[in-house]
């Protein structure tokens, strides 16, 4: 305990007019956080405010980051202020770390208030890198439009934030930690906890460790590569898969955290994970997993390098939930995916006559849906899966259903995956990313797309591509009404659909913290005949990102020659 109460300022400030948070939270270059006066704390300050003052009293919050450049400095400032606005305890990961997935569990564990998350998922980190804060709410899930609206709102006019700019605090220190603040009755607590103790926990009452121990060291031991892209899962891959679950050590690659990720984009995809993609391809291993930097997505790839697309990983879980004890016990309520995620769940959802719910891009949106009992299971696209035992999407907890569905069906990643085409068919499926494109450009783009397509002569109409026709059956800019509110997401993104199931969708993105805006374009096609299911993606795709490039002009109209990434 200080002997003497530290005091409580109050700093004048004036607001900026970009502090508006998006689906992940509010991302910038490091450099405007870290530079600009004020920013950062004018941000924090927004967030403490948007928290009703009664609330506010004396609650708990949680904090972690993924451990990229300046989280430690940021996490600093978050004390500072959160003392001076009457938060009454931080619960933070050791030395700062905490993965996306374990700050929800530990929310929902100690009911706080919420919590605030330093990341910017796959983007680049280090000085000239992205920087990130999310907010989370009580339901440890990310923060819905109503909360995001109320943080930009305190932003817009903030004259002034409040801090203990003499706290400073031990992060390398596991325990408590009491402060005397001047003009405040009770003690103001910080709590370091292990990083991966409470999550480890939940993850025992979820699944069979026996099962998935007995395949990661028994007889006919499954060998494995997981990549942490030296983001904040390598203490989680180490504690969880090594020593509690037998991998052997060199089982898990690039496990230091390191806050420029080693120099690399820590993002989880055939484009970013080369190293783990080569090594796979050599045949010695018959499962591997690449995480993030905060650890809520990952990549699944099977022995010689096999991808499992996120839609057919999504499906394939869905399918084979019953080898996860959890589920046995709970049952399981429903699916979810976002609109622009491949429409295979919906097909297992039909066979397991399970309700499925389609939702704009963002897990806030599943959030409601689990919250109300109407779903068990959801993902999307962008290689994010989980269910009902949190709030977040959650790549570990992915990984380890996998293992639990291999461990039962005694087969290969590539075998469950093609029975399951072979039972239900399989979905063709790929992501197209335009990055950095002049907002401008992208906003009118997509206004004069929306038109040709909603106009009453474009449906019926047919396009023919080599051998291949094309009948419109529906387009639409794609609207969500909540079932559990009411609310309504409109504008979520533009979406063709063909009578032979086949789906074009163009989407604008603002997850990244560069300037300019992504358009997406995702295409897919459901082919039934298990003759025709190991065909190249890009040549049963063709046709229709063909017609994709033509109605939209993307190229002549951005000045680009292909996209950034396929996914």
């Amino acid at each position: 305990m200080e002997t003497n109460p530290i005091p409580v300022l109050t700093v004048q400030t004036s607001p900026f007019d970009d502090q508006r948070p998006g689906t992940n939270g509010l991302r910038k270059k490091t450099a405007v956080f870290e530079s600009k006066k004020n920013y950062l704390q004018n941000y924090i300050q927004s967030v403490l405010s948007s928290i009703d003052l009664r609330d506010r009293q004396g609650c708990t919050m949680v904090v972690g980051s993924d451990g990229r450049y300046f989280s430690r400095a940021a996490t600093e400032v978050i004390v500072q202020m959160a003392a001076a606005n009457g938060i009454g305890r931080l619960v933070i990961g050791h030395n700062g770390i905490l993965s996306t997935p374990a700050v929800s569990c530990i929310i929902r564990k100690i009911k706080a208030i919420g919590g605030i998350i330093l990341t910017a998922s796959h983007n680049p980190g280090g000085p000239a890198g992205d920087f990130g804060i999310k907010f989370n709410v009580a339901n440890g899930g990310p923060s819905p439009d109503t909360v995001m609206d109320r943080i930009y709102q305190v932003s817009r006019t903030l004259e002034e934030y409040t801090i203990c700019p003499d706290l400073h605090i031990d992060l390398s220190r596991l325990g408590r930690q009491d402060f005397d603040l001047e003009n405040k009755f009770k003690p103001f607590r910080v709590e370091i906890v292990d990083s991966v103790e409470i999550y480890l926990n939940m993850l025992r009452g979820i699944f069979d460790f026996s099962a998935i121990k007995s395949l990661l060291t028994g007889s006919e031991q499954l060998k494995i590569r997981i990549d942490a892209m030296n983001g904040v899962m390598g203490p989680y891959v180490r504690r969880i898969l090594c020593d509690e679950l037998g991998a052997p050590a060199n089982s898990a690659v690039n496990c230091v955290p390191l806050e420029d990720f080693g120099g690399q984009y820590p993002n989880p995809n055939p484009t970013f994970a080369v190293s783990l993609m080569d090594s796979m391809k050599g045949g010695e291993f018959g499962f591997g997993a690449a995480f993030d930097a905060d650890g809520d997505r990952c990549m699944i790839l099977g022995q010689n390098g096999f991808f499992v697309n996120p839609s057919d990983s999504l499906a394939v879980m869905a399918a084979n939930l019953s080898c996860v004890p959890y589920f046995r016990q709970v049952g399981i309520r429903g699916f979810a995916r976002s609109m622009p995620t491949s429409t295979a769940l919906d097909r297992v959802a039909k066979a397991m006559k399970v309700a499925l719910y389609e939702t704009p891009a963002g897990w806030r949106f599943f959030g409601n849906l689990m919250d109300s009992g109407r779903c068990s299971f959801c993902g999307e696209e962008s290689f994010g899966t989980g269910s009902d035992h949190i709030r977040e999407k959650d790549g570990l907890w992915s990984v380890l259903v996998w293992l639990s569905i291999i461990a039962v069906r005694k087969q290969g990643v590539e075998e469950i995956v093609r029975d399951h085409w072979a039972k239900l068919g399989r979905n063709y499926y790929c992501r197209f990313d335009y990055e950095g494109v002049d907002p401008r450009a992208a906003y009118y783009l997509m206004r004069d797309l929306e038109a040709v397509i909603t106009d009453k002569a474009f449906t019926n109409q047919k396009f023919a591509v080599g051998s291949n026709v094309y009948s419109v059956e529906k387009t639409d800019n794609f609207e969500y009404i909540d079932p559990v509110d009411g609310s309504v997401s409109r504008n979520q993104g533009l979406r063709i659909i063909f009578t032979d199931s086949s789906r074009i969708v163009f989407r604008l993105s603002s997850s990244g913290a560069g300037v300019g805006t992504t358009i997406r374009i995702y295409a897919e096609s459901y082919e039934r005949d298990p003759e025709r299911h190991s065909r190249e993606t890009q040549v049963v795709l063709g046709p229709l990102i063909a017609i994709a490039l033509k109605i939209s002009d993307i190229h002549e109209r951005t000045g680009r020659r292909g996209p950034t990434v396929i996914t």
